[in-house]
């Protein structure tokens, strides 16, 4: 990677995350500092990273999500590639909502 993501701009924005108490708070931050498309491509990162692990297919995923099959690459490389943050949050959190990790008949 060219960019080192480590800078105190980056930082501050870490922290004012981190201060963040509740959902309501959240949507009040995020809705302020990104558009609805940038947060809205975050959640279907995310979405689509926790039906990898699954272990649901890209097709699957991307009629689910609406991901193109880079996005999901893309997230399948970081998943297998990257710092493990993903997994870490995996550990932490309840699992994506059923209607999104069973296969439809």
């Amino acid at each position: 990677m060219s960019k080192s993501i480590k800078t105190p701009a980056v930082d501050y924005l870490f922290d004012a995350v981190l201060s963040l108490k509740n959902k309501e708070e959240c949507y009040a931050f995020f809705d302020d500092i990104c558009t609805v498309n940038e947060l809205l491509s975050l959640s279907q990162r995310f979405e689509v990273a926790a039906m990898l692990r699954s272990h649901k297919t890209y097709l699957d995923i991307a009629e689910k999500t609406g991901a193109s099959t880079a996005t999901i690459s893309r997230v399948n490389r970081s998943l297998n590639y990257g710092n493990d943050g993903y997994d870490m949050i995996f550990e932490r959190i309840a699992p994506l909502p059923s209607d999104h990790t069973e296969t439809e008949a």
